[in-house]
């Protein structure tokens, strides 16, 4: 890591670990923003910074929400891949984007290694089933791309196969657009210091120790062979059907705001007109007697 002096240093690194803490608290600050407005007096306490970051994503997702109701309404498909080193913050990325949304119109494909079966078909086949139909949009933690990079780096394909991937991945994904799905491609990129205090917060923080993998840790040892992977594939596989964009994350709010600002530039939707929303009144039956729940089967009021 960067030197930094004496005690300064264990002040900077208490500093950064607390920082980690509270961006969780933050997101279930996120989550409750809907009954505390800003800047009411319950929301006094709340830095000028953490205050501003908590409008601007309350704003960026009332976009996606709009985003959400024209892809519905178009039949549009989208699809968005969010790559980068382990700790870069992909996943939070994704759970702002899909937090408010309908999950049976974004969902998130996160695959898990493949299996036996899966290892003998065609590369890109586990990958189809998940797509998007009209009027869906996924986003994939992790993509096709894992062949550039941990399946390179980590030694679990051949030479030829990663060779194949490259003369495959660009026709590939210009087959996708030609059939009307919209593909936007991230890495998201964080520096050597930050991933080292990201992955030493995580060990610190009992409930976080379970995002840490034997493979992570390896991927800290091999940082410049996936520094070189990285390289590799954005040169190969940046096609102006499908370009790369690259997301700096080593500060997570910046990234978490620039990368749905982004990513709602790049798909052309508007408003949808929708009819008004009208409750109907209750039906009330004078014959209807209300059972009573048991007892037992009440959860145990405990807060």
């Amino acid at each position: 890591m960067t030197e930094i002096p004496g005690s300064d240093a264990a002040s900077w690194e208490r500093n950064r670990l607390r920082e980690e803490v509270l961006d969780d608290i933050d997101e279930e600050i996120e989550l409750e923003l809907d009954d505390v407005r800003l800047g009411s007096d319950r929301d006094k306490g709340t830095p000028d910074f953490r205050r501003a970051y908590f409008r601007e994503l309350l704003t960026l997702q009332g976009e996606l929400v709009k985003l959400q109701d024209w892809v519905k309404e178009t039949g549009h498909r989208l699809v968005v891949i969010c790559e980068g080193r382990d700790a870069a913050g992909k996943g939070g990325v994704i759970k702002r984007i899909t937090q408010r949304l309908n999950p049976r119109i974004c969902r998130v494909a996160a695959l898990p290694a493949p299996n036996d079966r899966e290892r003998t078909q065609w590369y890109f086949q586990r990958y189809v089933s998940h797509l998007p139909a009209a009027g869906e949009i996924v986003l994939f933690d992790r993509s096709w791309y894992n062949r550039a990079g941990v399946e390179r780096v980590m030694n679990f394909c051949t030479d030829d196969e990663y060779e194949e991937f490259f003369r495959s991945v660009p026709e590939f994904e210009r087959m996708l657009v030609r059939s009307g799905i919209q593909i936007v491609k991230y890495w998201f990129s964080i520096s050597d210091d930050e991933q080292e205090l990201r992955f030493r917060a995580r060990m610190e923080d009992p409930l976080k120790q379970w995002k840490l993998s034997p493979m992570d840790l390896e991927s800290r040892r091999r940082w410049e062979s996936y520094t070189l992977a990285k390289e590799i594939m954005l040169e190969r596989s940046n096609i102006d059907e499908a370009p790369w964009w690259i997301v700096p994350a080593d500060d997570k709010k910046k990234a978490r705001l620039n990368c749905i600002s982004h990513l709602l530039s790049q798909v052309p939707y508007h408003d949808v007109s929708k009819p008004e929303v009208r409750l109907p009144e209750r039906v009330f039956s004078p014959d209807y007697i209300r059972q009573p729940v048991p007892e037992t089967m009440i959860v145990p009021q405990t807060y």
